[in-house]
C-alpha cells in the first residue's frame, strides 16, 4: 500500500536547482566587474584580461595532462605578463612577436612528449589572444569602448538566449556527438540575439558618440555581428570536443556553476581572435 501521505516528487523545471542558481549569481557578479572594468579602461581593464588568460591556459595546460605542469604554466605566464606590460608601453610589433616566439620555443623545449608540445605552444597562443586583444581593442582612439562592449553584447545574448531557448524548445540536437544538450532552437535564438545586440549596441553608441566604428552601415554591423556569433557558437563545440577528448566534463572549477574560465571564454576566444586578425589587417593597411 501507498501511505496516504505520500506525495509524488517535485517536478524540477529546466532552470531549477542550485546549479542553476549558482550559474545565475556568478555570472551576474563577473558580468558586472567586467562591464567595470571596461568602464575605467586603462590597467584595471588590462588586468582582468591577463588573470583569464593565465588561468585558462593553466585549465588548458592540467585538462591536457601536459607536464611538467607548473614550469609550463609559469613559463605561459610570464610571457603573457610581458606581452600586457609591452603592449602597454607602446613596444613595436616586432619586438611582441619576438616575446611571443621565445615562449612558444621555451615550451616547445620543456614538453617531453614531441606529440604534446602543440598543445602547448596552443595554449600560448589562446593565452595571447585573451590577454590582448580586448585591452588593445579598448586603447585604440578610433574603436575605445565599442570594440569590447560589442564582443560582450554579442558572445553574451548569444550565449544567455541559446541556453534559454534550448532549454525551453528542445527540438533536434545541433551536435549531439560533441554536446548532447545545444539543439538548433538553441544555436537559431542566440544567433538572432547575437544579431540584436551587435545592431542595437552599435545604435546606442550613435548617440553617445562612443567611436568612429558607429557610423558603419547597419547591414554590416548585422553582417559582422552574426559572423561573430556563429563564431562564438562553434568556439563553445570545440571546448566541448577537446573537453570529451581529454575525459573532462569542465576546465576547472573557478567558476561556480559554469565550470572554468575556458569554460567561459571558449565563444569568446572565437570572437577575439577574429577581433584581433581586424586588428592586424588595420595595422597592415597603415603601414
Amino acid at each position: 500500500m501507498v501511505p496516504i501521505d505520500a506525495a509524488p516528487a517535485p517536478q524540477r523545471g529546466p532552470f531549477g536547482g542550485h546549479e542553476f542558481r549558482a550559474r545565475v549569481v556568478s555570472g551576474l557578479v563577473l558580468g558586472l566587474v567586467v562591464v567595470a572594468a571596461l568602464i575605467l579602461g586603462g590597467w584595471p581593464f588590462a588586468l582582468i584580461w591577463l588573470a583569464a588568460a593565465i588561468v585558462g591556459a593553466a585549465e588548458w595546460i592540467g585538462m591536457s595532462r601536459l607536464a611538467p605542469n607548473r614550469l609550463l604554466v609559469a613559463v605561459t605566464a610570464l610571457t603573457v605578463l610581458f606581452l600586457a606590460l609591452g603592449l602597454r608601453q607602446g613596444m613595436s610589433a616586432a619586438a611582441l612577436v619576438a616575446v611571443a616566439e621565445t615562449g612558444a620555443v621555451l615550451l616547445a623545449f620543456l614538453v617531453r612528449d614531441a606529440s604534446a608540445r602543440w598543445r602547448a605552444v596552443a595554449g600560448l597562443a589562446g593565452a595571447i589572444v585573451i590577454a590582448l586583444v580586448p585591452p588593445a581593442l579598448r586603447d585604440d582612439p578610433n574603436i575605445g569602448i565599442l570594440g569590447p562592449a560589442w564582443m560582450f553584447a554579442v558572445v553574451w545574448s548569444t550565449d544567455i538566449i541559446a541556453y534559454f531557448t534550448g532549454r525551453t524548445l528542445g527540438g533536434p540536437k545541433l551536435m549531439p556527438s560533441v554536446s548532447p544538450k545545444k539543439t538548433w532552437s538553441g544555436a537559431l535564438g542566440g544567433l538572432a540575439a547575437g544579431i540584436a545586440a551587435g545592431i542595437g549596441l552599435v545604435l546606442v553608441a550613435r548617440d553617445h558618440g562612443w567611436s568612429a566604428l558607429a557610423t558603419a552601415p547597419l547591414a554590416l554591423v548585422g553582417f559582422v555581428s552574426a559572423v561573430a556569433s556563429i563564431l562564438s557558437q562553434g568556439g563553445d563545440l570545440i571546448e566541448s570536443a577537446l573537453k570529451r577528448r581529454c575525459g573532462v566534463k569542465d576546465s576547472g572549477r573557478s567558476i561556480p556553476g559554469h565550470g572554468g574560465v575556458m569554460d567561459r571564454l571558449d565563444g569568446f576566444f572565437a570572437v577575439a581572435l577574429l577581433a584581433g586578425l581586424y586588428l592586424v589587417a588595420r595595422r597592415l593597411v597603415a603601414a
